[in-house]
């Protein structure tokens, strides 16, 4: 196999007569040897591309050398492939330092002899920096703030900014999302590239375009498409999941595995040399693509992917006759097969055959990372895995857990602006004034000394609002409130709305989600109720820690991971943890758990405010998980990529 760390080779047969020489005189190894930043040097996918006014579009005056591939083909899923070598942009050329020397960068060079990053004026700023940068492409079905359902989105929002800051040249590739809404003025920021692509999938040409926005140092890109133009949310509406997702997410995969190469943001292109970061199974295709399509052509041969699983209970799986609307060579099937065991099947004549978009990018990308260390390990299990335990087990030594962190300019107690009083780990004395607060606000008695337990998630089976319900009558008997947010299940909402009428002292249930009261919520409560079935990562109890809530959690996934177990006789009797956890999950474990937490806060203080600041304490921030990634990027650069 050719070795990956020579540059790239075009044969003068590709090209015309009348470039031939150029070409020959002028070489890839001559870029290299000029005092000069070489930032994208690529061979790219032909695009028709007009002008742009914010240099983010035209092609004309830069485009010295093109050439089209010999003996191509267009059949099935495969378009003919146009090949242009662009240099770089001449107001990227390298400016001196400060030192007076130039800075030589090689794209073709090993990891090992990557040229690190600037060094820093301070050395806070010299430990922000990462020794090695890199060209990083996010491709998610949802980003915060421009569209959210759960955590994939905080993580989407966030990661990538905290990456960029650290120097990488971060792009998220994105559904632009119009609901027809005033929720749609989130994209009023983004502008229109004046450049179009066509993608070959489900039977024909596909014309998308991109919207553009450069925020917080990260190029957020949103692909334009009819089938992204509709009432509900990225995945379905009030009837149930929309029909034609997998069309909807395969073309976000085509248009982003085309993004890097035909978009000028910022006045450049990212190139060929980049690593992708694809998330669940709505972006599982672009591994499959980048082996199956392009890599056979020489494109993307440098590039490397990373599966992030936020969820691996959606796996994209759709009937086996839809194979031919993916866009992939008929030989790569096998990528994406997928046969359901027989007790699963319909009827006696059920085959079982699927395609499962999830399995194909577990197969072809270089690593795996999961949300939570504790998650990497249940995905393994037959319990965790959902069918694909066996293959993952096979891919163990590429899997990591990373845990998610949170935004703690958003979340922070002393500057919160959801909530009425402000409070910190040196000053704790307006945590009860907010307790108060919340008290009045829902309508329940004002009684700071009674132990405020707050519960906020989706009311569905996996975050065990059966448990909640067959538990509170007996917590009720308890001299305690309880209060929930949250929407989903209507019977559950029903049960919340009935509840409340019975324990018109006690609980109060606000169907729905509302950013203000979750973070009054958050800050108002003494105990977090989490009984999750299972939870890759969790959020709500990272939040609870870092506004003195005590989280009172289901040992499962994310949540064993992050949350210690409170042991009073540790360190000479100073205590140690951050909360309780429980398991197995059930009514009586749960009840247990909050019974002892309930005690702790009556009876003993002390250890009650210790374990307030001990899990304000904790570090959650999104700079510490973005070290994490960045090993597990030079993990994936260290083998040759996907290729068969």
């Amino acid at each position: 196999m050719e070795s990956l760390q020579s540059p790239l080779l075009l044969s003068s047969k590709l090209l015309p007569s009348s470039v031939k020489k150029p070409v020959l005189e002028v070489g890839f190894a001559s870029f290299f040897n000029q005092r000069r930043v070489i930032r994208s040097v690529s061979v790219k996918r032909s695009v028709v591309c007009s002008s742009s006014k914010g240099g983010g579009g035209g092609s004309g005056s830069q485009d010295v050398f093109s050439a089209t591939l010999v003996n191509s083909e267009k059949k099935d899923s495969s378009n003919s492939v146009g090949l242009r070598l662009v240099p770089p942009p001449s107001e990227r050329m390298l400016q001196t330092s400060a030192t007076g020397n130039d800075e030589v960068i090689n794209p073709h060079e090993e990891l090992s002899t990557q040229k690190e990053a600037e060094t820093g004026d301070s050395e806070g700023e010299d430990k922000r920096k990462a020794k090695v940068t890199r060209n990083i492409i996010f491709v998610t079905s949802e980003s915060a703030p421009y569209s959210k359902t759960g955590g994939l989105g905080d993580v989407c929002g966030s990661l990538p900014i905290a990456l960029a800051a650290r120097g990488h040249r971060v792009m998220v590739v994105s559904p632009r999302y119009q609901n027809g809404t005033a929720s749609d003025k989130i994209f009023s920021g983004a502008t229109k590239l004046e450049c179009s692509i066509k993608v070959h999938c489900f039977g024909r040409l596909q014309e998308v375009s991109f919207f553009h926005e450069y925020r917080a140092g990260v190029d957020w890109v949103f692909v334009d498409h009819p089938s992204y133009h509709r009432p509900g949310n990225p995945y379905g509406d009030g009837y149930g999941a929309f029909g034609d997702n997998q069309f909807r997410f395969t073309l976000l995969c085509h248009a982003a595995c085309e993004a890097p190469l035909v978009l000028l943001v910022g006045g450049f292109t990212y190139g060929e040399k980049c690593l992708f970061l694809v998330n669940d199974w709505h972006a599982g295709l672009v591994p499959v693509l980048l082996a199956a399509k392009y890599r056979p052509h020489g494109v993307y041969k440098d590039a490397r992917s990373v599966l992030i699983i936020h969820n691996l209970a959606h796996q994209g799986v759709e009937p086996a006759v839809t194979y031919d609307n993916l866009g992939l060579p008929p030989e790569w099937y096998g990528a994406v097969e997928w046969v359901f065991p027989t007790w699963a099947r319909t009827h006696a004549l059920d085959t079982g055959q699927a395609v499962n978009i999830l399995k194909g990018a577990v197969v072809t990308v270089d690593r795996i990372v999961t949300v939570s260390k504790g998650y990497a390990w249940e995905i393994t299990t037959p319990e965790g895995g959902y069918g694909l335990h066996e293959l993952l087990t096979s891919r163990k030594a590429v899997i990591n857990g990373i845990t998610n962190g949170i935004d703690v300019s958003e979340w922070d107690p002393s500057s919160d602006e959801h909530i009425p009083f402000h409070y910190s780990i040196d000053d704790l004395s307006a945590k009860v004034q907010c307790k108060i607060a919340l008290q009045k606000e829902l309508g329940l008695p004002m009684r700071p000394d009674c132990p405020l337990i707050g519960f906020i998630g989706r009311l569905d089976y996996q975050k065990g609002i059966d448990v909640i319900r067959l538990a509170t009558p007996e917590l009720m008997r308890e001299d305690v409130q309880f209060v929930m947010l949250g929407s989903g299940n209507p019977a559950d909402e029903g049960w919340m709305r009935a509840t409340e009428s019975t324990y018109k002292e006690k609980f109060r249930g606000w169907v729905g989600f509302n950013i203000p009261i979750s973070h009054r919520i958050t800050a108002g409560c003494d105990i977090l109720l989490m009984p999750s079935r299972f939870e890759p990562c969790g959020l709500n109890q990272l939040y609870a820690m870092r506004y003195g809530a005590v989280p009172v959690v289901h040992g499962t996934g994310g949540l064993r991971d992050t949350v210690q177990n409170f042991n009073p006789y540790a360190r000479g009797g100073r205590g140690e943890g951050t909360g309780w956890t429980f398991s197995p999950l059930s009514k009586e474990t749960m009840l247990a758990a909050l019974r002892v937490a309930i005690n702790t806060y009556r009876e003993y203080k002390p250890s009650w405010e210790g374990l307030m600041k001990r899990g304000m304490e904790m570090d959650y921030t999104w700079d510490k998980a973005a070290l994490q990634y960045e090993q597990v990027f030079e993990w994936a650069f260290m083998d040759p990529p996907y290729v068969n």
